[in-house]
């Protein structure tokens, strides 16, 4: 059979300008995003909740972020609690895919008084943190990494989602896009003071 490589070459010169596109109208996360987030609605991937015992390192509370709104929020103001922490960045596709899941769940646990959230922003302007948040009908508390990353909340990848409990033991740690509104985790969170594996 004969390749046709004017029609080759022409078919993928298609492709890679539609991604180009998408790459430099900034769509290209957003539909990624998109699609993932309809792949994590299926259940088939959840937090990985038989992890490395992370059990005797503390989490360091030393460090401070800006909310949206200007005002500061110091770490150490979360000690004596269950703590939800997740680093995303607006660029990042499968950050986008996850949050929809992560505001159920807080939703889900935000009248509960010894659990808190923290989502913060890695984008490099706090602008653009700002920006990608507007007008979504997400719900859960979210920051800025003004000031930078303690050794504790250093990652290689985004997003990155870490449990601190109520005794400053990092708990659960994952690197990686997950569904986390699952009764599994939600459990794991509430009883997040028994420091016990779920």
């Amino acid at each position: 059979m004969k390749i046709d490589w004017k029609k080759e070459i022409k078919s993928w010169g298609l492709i890679l300008s539609l991604l180009a596109l998408l790459y430099f109208t900034g769509l290209l996360p957003v539909i990624q995003g998109a699609i993932q987030s309809v792949f994590l609605s299926t259940g088939l991937i959840t937090p990985k909740l038989e992890r490395v015992d992370l059990t005797e390192v503390d989490f360091d509370y030393q460090g401070r972020f800006l909310d949206f709104e200007g005002r500061e929020i110091d770490l150490e103001s979360y000690k004596g609690k269950t703590l939800f922490i997740n680093l995303w960045a607006s660029w990042c596709g499968p950050c986008r895919a996850e949050m929809p899941h992560i505001s159920e769940l807080y939703k889900s646990l935000e009248n509960e008084p010894t659990i808190e959230f923290l989502l913060v922003g890695l984008d490099n302007d706090i602008e653009k943190s700002r920006k990608f948040l507007e007008g979504k009908s997400w719900s859960f508390p979210t920051a800025h990494a003004s000031f930078g990353l303690n050794s504790s909340l250093q990652s290689s990848s985004i997003p990155t989602t870490l449990v601190v409990s109520p005794t400053g033991k990092i708990i659960f740690y994952q690197e990686g896009m997950s569904n986390f509104n699952t009764d599994e985790f939600r459990d794991f969170l509430k009883n997040g003071a028994r420091q016990s594996k779920p």
